[in-house]
């Protein structure tokens, strides 16, 4: 069976993890943030390691190791019975990151809306980087290159998703403002799903 599924997408700091964590306390919406997955490994785990490695130069995970270690998290949130195919609409962000990923998800996932969430300010999304970076703890959020690194990979690699699902599933949501006006524009467009 495959999720239903609503995608936040956009560049780091367009407010997806935000975004997400709100929708998921929704009864009927489960939220998964890949990067949170990432980040809660073992820095001595091998899969953990990798993702250091790539993450502290604003690079992607190699995608096989990505798509595995999601389908592995999940299939344990469903197998728990936190996570219910048939009752739950599962609220992704972080994943996909590029068109491949978004072609080995095709078997698992229903994608009914694309929720790209943009900013017109590339300083916004440096400020709320460099804000998480101090208030989560966040190493990957805090370095100015490593920060440019990751808008380069998203422009070059993340953002083709975009025509990979279409007009009729992507949703362009202008993110910029107070967190609750962009949550006010989140919420307006998955009432109408």
């Amino acid at each position: 069976m495959k999720y239903r599924t609503i995608l936040l997408f956009g560049a780091p700091g367009s407010g997806k993890g935000t975004h997400g964590k709100i929708l998921g306390t929704i009864p009927g919406f489960f939220h998964c943030s890949c990067g949170d997955v990432f980040r809660s490994l073992s820095p001595d785990e091998t899969l953990g390691k990798v993702f250091v490695e790539y993450s502290s130069r604003g690079a992607l995970v190699p995608d096989e190791l990505t798509i595995e270690l999601w389908k592995k998290y999940t299939n344990a949130l469903t197998a728990a019975g936190r996570l219910d195919p048939k009752r739950n609409t599962l609220v992704l962000d972080g994943i996909p990151r590029n068109v491949h990923q978004a072609q080995m998800l095709d078997k698992f996932l229903n994608v009914i809306a694309l929720l790209n969430l943009c900013s017109a300010n590339f300083e916004n999304l440096v400020k709320r980087l460099q804000r998480r970076a101090l208030k989560d703890n966040r190493l990957d959020d805090a370095n100015l290159e490593v920060i440019r690194a990751r808008l380069k990979t998203y422009e070059q690699e993340t953002k083709p998703v975009l025509n990979y699902y279409g007009k009729g599933i992507v949703h362009r949501i202008n993110t910029d403002g107070t967190p609750v006006q962009a949550f006010a524009k989140v919420i307006q467009r998955v009432v109408k799903l």
